[in-house]
């Protein structure tokens, strides 16, 4: 395995960070519908973009990531897990004030999304994404970590922290996904062809819409805008048709591989922030109105996970959504900084202040 590796000056990153959303500005078509490449060439990231090359399932691959040295350290390393239809970038605020607080900051693209390799014959799952970023963090020196997943990433972190649970100190996750088992509960199989006939059809009033709905819990607000083009630039660009075919797999291994049944066997002190506005269920449209109306409702499932999750702790957010990191990035970092200063040793329910 090899690795282009450059880090940023915690200075530099800073300034960047807090001027990212004025300065940068992707060469495009037009400023209304951005063209991206399949690894969002074009697309600006907050900090430099580095790449880890290594070979897996026969196939020559790059994960991009980001590496973030705090100016005054405090000794930890976290690692944040983008979700479905984020991508490392989105993580920004989050970077700025982890960085802040004294966490070396490190944020993969997983294979498969965002500016990582998009290869077209890869068995996507839970476990070989893991074992790709383990290996990523320890080709940087990476030993012990706190890890932070959302959405998807969420689910990925669980994963990761069950396959390596001597790693992981402490585990945060914000509105994962796979608290509940939506084929369980009668949501209708959905081939992978018909994922990549849906996905090919992706437009950004489209992730505008179920951005706004799910996401934001009905709030809309002019700094979400350049992560709906973020997405839609890719299905805009050359590489529409490849980017598709890669998440209609992801959509597959999410909706086909669960992490619910073994919540109980977690170990590192658990922190679970969850906006209670979230409805979101894999498949969910496709299933009937008796199914959606018992899917995807997040008090019910981050209470059931908190129960079942050996040392948790749930901090709920009642007016936010499934992204509260976005929504209300000063509200959610006061409860990620006060939880993982804090690892608790037995499940508590602590209300957002």
């Amino acid at each position: 395995m090899s690795i282009c590796h450059r880090l940023l000056n915690p200075a530099v990153f800073l300034a960047l960070a807090s001027a990212a959303s004025a300065a940068e500005v992707p060469v495009a078509p037009s400023p209304e519908a951005p063209a991206y490449g399949p690894e969002l060439q074009g697309f600006s990231y907050p900090a430099p973009v580095n790449l880890f090359r290594f070979t897996s399932q026969g196939e020559s691959l790059h994960m991009a990531f980001m590496d973030i040295q705090p100016p005054k350290p405090n000794g930890r390393t976290i690692v944040l897990l983008h979700g479905k239809n984020f991508c490392g970038a989105t993580w920004d605020a989050s970077m700025v004030t982890l960085s802040q607080a004294g966490y070396r900051v490190v944020v993969p693209d997983q294979i498969g999304f965002c500016k990582s390799s998009k290869p077209e014959h890869y068995q996507f799952s839970f476990q070989q994404l893991a074992a790709n970023t383990r290996a990523l963090l320890e080709s940087i020196g990476v030993g012990q970590i706190t890890l932070l997943g959302h959405s998807t990433g969420g689910m990925l972190a669980i994963r990761y922290a069950l396959m390596f649970p001597d790693q992981v100190e402490q585990l945060a996750l914000v509105n994962p996904i796979g608290l509940e088992d939506w084929k369980a509960k009668g949501v209708p199989w959905h081939s992978i062809d018909q994922w990549y006939e849906d996905e090919q059809k992706t437009t950004a009033d489209g992730i505008r819409t179920y951005e706004q709905a799910t996401y934001y819990a009905g709030q809309w607000r002019a700094e979400y805008e350049p992560w709906v083009q973020m997405l839609a630039g890719m299905y805009r660009g050359p590489g529409r048709k490849v980017v598709a075919w890669d998440s209609a797999r992801l959509y597959d291994m999410i909706f086909n591989q669960p992490v619910v049944y073994e919540l109980d066997r977690l170990k590192p002190p658990t922190l679970l922030l969850i906006g209670d506005k979230d409805t979101t269920a894999i498949g969910k449209q496709f299933a009937p109105p008796v199914v959606r109306s018992r899917i995807g409702r997040y008090p019910e499932l981050a209470k059931a996970a908190a129960q079942q999750i050996p040392n948790a702790t749930l901090i709920e957010f009642p007016d936010l959504g499934h992204a509260p990191q976005m929504q209300d990035p000063e509200a959610f970092h006061k409860a990620l900084l006060d939880g993982l200063a804090k690892p608790q040793t037995n499940s508590q329910n602590v209300p957002a202040q």
